[in-house]
């Protein structure tokens, strides 16, 4: 008798982001989106192109981290998708934020009466890299660190978009779901290597045919959410579309693992024999 095959890893909740800006006039598409290369050394996806962000911390939960975020409370967040168990919706809201943080540098965050703060102060900016050196080098509590500072998560400049689950095949899953950030104002995101090796900025429709071209290698999360934002005029359209912080487009329903369709070309419809 054939050994059972192994239970599916159960997926891991995660964040990702997907930075936008308006392109240069002139330019042969109206927006840039921010990507990275993961290292090749990864277990996950390594070498593969992506957005920044990772794996929901427990202390992104926490209930006053929550409750000081300005731009949405966990009513509404839990109005554009349910609760992870008992890991809140708004959670990932704030892991998007440390994420950006941690991998792009780019901060999204402001004061006690909702003022942005700005990290080309240079006393906010050098806090800022401090903050993200202690996330990075010690596993420090980010809703410390914030309050410490005196700041919130400020989630105006993010719009929820997607949401992904990895097949059941793999060894390591995520159930991510994906945002979208408007760059701020005077920030631009830095390359990090602890897990990236390449950082750019990238017209959407320029990556999805260098992905069908094989020149990019990418996940589906990456892959449709260029098809998804190439469609789109410039950023305030782009914007208008997802301003209602539901989702567009998803992932969850796990690939067919059956042998009849082993030969099958989803991408392509037709049959590889």
């Amino acid at each position: 008798m054939a050994d059972a095959a192994p239970a599916p890893a159960e997926p891991r909740p995660a964040a990702s982001v997907i930075i936008v800006r308006d392109a240069p006039p002139g330019a042969p598409e109206p927006i840039e989106v921010y990507m990275v290369r993961r290292q090749r050394s990864m277990k996950f996806l390594g070498g593969f192109y992506a957005f920044p962000g990772g794996k929901v911390d427990p202390g992104d939960a926490a209930s006053t981290l929550l409750a000081g975020c300005l731009g949405l409370d966990a009513a509404r967040a839990a109005q554009c998708f349910p609760a992870h168990g008992a890991l809140p919706p708004l959670a990932f809201w704030v892991t998007a934020v440390r994420e950006l943080l941690e991998e792009s540098g780019v901060l999204l965050a402001c004061d006690g009466g909702g003022g942005v703060v700005d990290p080309r102060e240079p006393r906010v900016g050098a806090r800022a890299d401090a903050a993200r050196q202690a996330l990075v080098g010690n596993g420090a509590d980010f809703g410390a660190l914030l309050a410490e500072a005196g700041w919130r998560c400020d989630l105006r400049p993010l719009r929820y978009l997607s949401h992904f689950v990895t097949p059941k095949t793999s060894p390591i899953r995520f159930t991510a779901r994906f945002f979208l950030c408007r760059l701020p104002p005077g920030q631009a995101p830095r390359l990090y290597t602890e897990e990236t090796s390449e950082g750019f900025w990238i017209h959407p429709g320029d990556g999805y045919r260098r992905f069908l071209a094989h020149e990019m290698a990418m996940a589906e999360p990456a892959e449709y959410g260029l098809a998804y934002i190439a469609q789109f005029r410039s950023v305030s359209e782009l914007w208008a579309a997802c301003d209602d912080n539901r989702e567009k487009f998803t992932g969850v329903v796990d690939r067919i693992e059956f042998q009849f369709w082993k030969d099958f070309d989803w991408k392509a419809e037709r049959w590889n024999r």
